[in-house]
């Protein structure tokens, strides 16, 4: 990579519950072409893992915007303790949209990045507002549980009557997850050395709460509409690559793109020898480059204008195989339906 200097900052920020939560930036001191916000995955952190990630798309032009949820990384809160998952979902949708908010980024697009169960995280505020997000990237995303590794109805019952009682126990076996996600043994011992990765137990309560979200998630992908790319390593044993080949075949999105790297493992972006992440970050970029200035009349109105109403499909068509082939090309324009109200903050 060629590293070229980007800003970096940090701030904390106080969740609806009281909780501290740490957030952090790489802003480009070229022209900002978008807005980018991570969300990271399982038991993970940005300022550190996702390091690579957020100077690489701000090196491309674009503002990123990374938050550690509640209990993760630098955030306050009981270590990867989840009591409920919408609550990752609702400081995720405050801090987004007050950064969308500001003037300065008034009017740019705005996309979501999500990166294994921060690929449930980008879905679900897709869900929360369906027309705010210009797109969406999702990194090997959790969006379903592989029916290898769902658990027995029966077994799922009985840890449902127990999470009452002891929510927080680290009861639920797990294998390492690392060895299993970090193709390349340096950067694998990178992300085991970090000290902000959780890598105890997974809570009981926490478990219960990522699968019932998948399954929630699972149950609704023929409601994802946003324009979005879904990347994933073949060999990837943490989250089923069949998964996203489920995503792309069933949502009603009409830009919709997939590809599938043979031989790459679950950390696309962290784990895999530097020529691949390389490839993975070019198709990234080359996505959102392609989607900045893409967007339609509608979706390029200021965000918290309440007056506007929705455009039918007005994007760029780029259904992808999973080879990464191209099926259709195609560009379609629609006009502004209706006065523009004038604009107004609405957090």
């Amino acid at each position: 990579m060629n590293n070229m200097t980007v800003e970096y900052k940090e701030e904390q920020i106080k969740n609806s519950r009281g909780a501290l939560l740490f957030t952090c930036r790489w802003l480009p001191f070229s022209p900002t072409k978008a807005l980018v916000f991570l969300c990271h995955g399982y038991g993970m952190e940005c300022s550190g893992f996702m390091k690579e990630c957020g100077t690489r798309l701000a090196n491309a032009g674009y503002a990123v915007f990374g938050i550690d949820y509640e209990g993760h990384g630098k955030s306050k809160g009981d270590r990867c303790y989840i009591k409920k998952f919408d609550n990752i979902v609702n400081d995720c949708s405050e801090f987004f949209k007050s950064i969308c908010a500001r003037e300065e980024y008034r009017g740019k697009s705005r996309f979501l990045y999500g990166e294994s169960m921060g690929g449930a995280v980008a879905l679900l505020l897709h869900r929360k507002d369906p027309i705010f997000w210009n797109g969406a990237v999702l990194v090997a995303p959790m969006c379903k549980i592989s029916e290898k590794l769902k658990p027995h109805p029966v077994v799922i019952n009985i840890l449902t009557k127990m999470e009452q009682v002891i929510p927080r126990w680290k009861i639920v076996p797990s294998k390492d997850v690392i060895d299993s996600a970090f193709k390349d043994p340096v950067k694998r011992e990178a992300v085991r050395n970090n000290k902000l990765i959780y890598q105890d137990k997974p809570r009981l309560k926490t478990a219960l709460e990522v699968l019932r979200t998948s399954m929630s998630i699972e149950n609704g992908l023929n409601e994802v509409r946003l324009p979005f790319f879904v990347l994933h390593g073949e060999a990837d044993t943490v989250t089923d690559p069949e998964v996203s080949k489920a995503l792309y075949e069933k949502a009603i999105s009409t830009d919709k793109t997939i590809k599938l790297y043979p031989g790459m493992w679950h950390g696309l972006t962290a784990g895999e020898p530097d020529e691949n992440e390389e490839m993975v970050f070019a198709d990234i970029i080359g996505w959102l480059d392609k989607r900045c200035n893409a967007v339609t009349l509608d979706q390029s109105l200021d965000p918290f204008d309440q007056g506007s109403e929705e455009c039918s499909d007005n994007i760029v068509i780029s259904m992808a195989t999973a080879s990464g082939g191209t099926l259709a090309n195609g560009r379609y324009l629609c006009g502004l339906k209706g006065p523009r109200a004038r604009p107004h903050s609405a957090m």
